[in-house]
């Protein structure tokens, strides 16, 4: 592999502490919107920000950044990356727990007038009586966080198929609880 020169990488390869905390911040407040965006909070984005940092500095160091591209780009792929394992650990769907899919499918849109307690509930009880295949589905995309590519992957379905697939669960979910909210 052919080694670029990159004054970017030189920096950081001779510890420049302004170019370093130049990267870190320029890169920091992208990361954060993105984990805002994410079911994240500030201190979720500065400890996961700050090991895809670390790790970053490493690559650079042991020659396993090849220069081509930013460092920016670089450091915010590997904190992306970073953020995407964390979704997926067991430790944060603990504290997700089970009914975080009825309180994200809640959000996508449904207005059934009622309180919010009443309307989790609701939820749970409709998602209850979805189906297996729905809930697989819809438990893949909210619950794990996977894309719409790999819960097809997982499913063994074409991409477009799941969100089409996706999209009638989701319909008929809200159908399920509007008909427990009318009739109690």
């Amino acid at each position: 592999m052919q080694k670029i020169d990159n004054p970017q990488v030189t920096a950081f390869k001779n510890n420049d502490r302004q170019a370093m905390q130049k990267v870190y911040e320029h890169t920091y407040s992208k990361f954060r919107n993105h984990v805002f965006k994410n079911s994240g909070n500030e201190a979720e984005a500065k400890d996961i920000f700050q090991d895809a940092f670390v790790a970053c500095w490493r690559n650079i160091k042991d020659d396993k950044f090849d220069g081509t591209g930013s460092i920016e780009a670089y450091l915010y792929t590997i904190a992306r990356n970073k953020w995407t394992d964390h979704l997926r650990s067991a430790r944060f769907r603990k504290t997700v727990g089970p009914e975080g899919l009825s309180k994200v499918v809640q959000e996508e849109g449904d207005d059934l007038g009622a309180d919010l307690d009443t309307k989790r509930q609701t939820m749970l009880r409709a998602l209850d009586q979805l189906g297996d295949a729905c809930q697989q589905l819809l438990g893949l995309f909210y619950y794990e966080r996977k894309t719409m590519k790999q819960v097809a992957k997982d499913l063994g379905i074409a991409a477009a198929s799941a969100r089409n697939k996706k999209y009638r669960c989701m319909e008929r979910l809200r159908s399920l609880a509007e008909d427990l909210t009318k009739n109690g």
